[in-house]
């Protein structure tokens, strides 16, 4: 039986930096990521990937923005930019992963499956934004930004700079998993939950309706890799592997840390909020409801991190 991994590709890797923002540019660090995911077809796994869209939906805002300011079109609501980013990044990760599988002589057929993820109307966190989209900003920028926008929240990012966020509700159930499990036992490779998937909520007749909100795709993804019996979870990040007092002097890689140790990480405030303590809580979410190993690592070294050459591990 092959071994089911899932694999969670970061918004943000896919943009290399503020010069590199374009619709090609993006598409070229997909081609670079979906050599790492062949690599794991052709050593035996199944494969199921799922992306983030943090940059990629306030860009998508941005544009409506302009577009309702200069021409007067009308707004597109947040909701349907998640929607849209999930159809233009999953058509990219689709047809880079197709073509290289056609350049290595892989029979292997590649489906993105557009999909609703279901959040409770009640979460907390739909009055306390939180998830960051779009640019990095400078204060100067930002101070500006706030006169022109003042519904809009902004908080600084791990010293990176300042960014707009938004409600990011948890997820409570992947709409779609069954016609995901249908592919998977095709053969397909499916690409799926992109950006954390659509934000919906049940209505009294038992239909869905989209809510404004990007819930966050680590979450996602774990909820994803539970509800489709996956056993290995791996999320990529800008690092190679996960560090404690991270740019300190006394800075230490984790490689191989139980759920324990890394609950006792957590506790003692090694994880920043905004960067990788949802990846360790998502983690920790997936290893407590029957997943056997999380690996977290930077896109580039996936190959080596599935032979344990680098990356941190997670087990029970």
């Amino acid at each position: 039986m092959r071994k089911l991994v899932i694999v969670a590709i970061g918004g943000n890797a896919l943009v290399k930096d503020n010069n590199h923002q374009s619709v090609q540019d993006q598409y070229e660090k997909v081609c670079e990521t979906v050599t790492q995911i062949a690599d794991m077809v052709e050593e035996g796994y199944e494969v199921v990937v799922t992306h983030g869209n943090g940059p990629q939906v306030g860009f998508g805002l941005r544009r409506s923005e302009i577009a309702n300011e200069v021409k007067g079109m009308a707004n597109v609501p947040l909701v349907n930019c998640v929607a849209d980013t999930q159809g233009g990044i999953g058509y990219q990760i689709q047809q880079a992963l197709g073509n290289e599988f056609v350049k290595r002589g892989i029979n292997k057929q590649v489906a993105s499956i557009i999909t609703q993820v279901e959040v409770n109307p009640d979460d907390p966190k739909f009055k306390q934004p939180s998830k960051p989209i779009g640019s990095f900003y400078t204060e100067q920028q930002t101070n500006e930004l706030l006169k022109k926008h003042p519904d809009w929240t902004v908080i600084e990012d791990s010293g990176r700079g300042y960014r707009r966020v938004v409600p990011s509700p948890m997820p409570v159930n992947i709409v779609e998993k069954d016609a995901i499990k249908t592919l998977i036992k095709s053969g397909y490779v499916v690409i799926a939950a992109g950006g954390g998937g659509i934000p919906v909520v049940k209505t009294n007749s038992n239909t869905y309706s989209g809510v404004d909100a990007v819930i966050d795709k680590d979450f996602a993804t774990s909820l994803l890799a539970e509800q489709i019996g996956a056993e290995i979870l791996i999320i990529t990040t800008g690092v190679p592997q996960v560090y404690i007092n991270f740019g300190k002097e006394n800075q230490e890689a984790l490689k191989l840390i139980t759920v324990q140790e890394a609950k006792k990480h957590m506790e003692d405030g090694q994880f920043p909020d905004g960067s990788m303590l949802p990846k360790i809580k998502a983690s920790l979410q997936f290893l407590e409801h029957n997943g056997s190993n999380v690996i977290i690592t930077n896109p580039e070294s996936l190959k080596e991190a599935m032979h344990m050459q680098t990356g941190t591990h997670i087990v029970k």
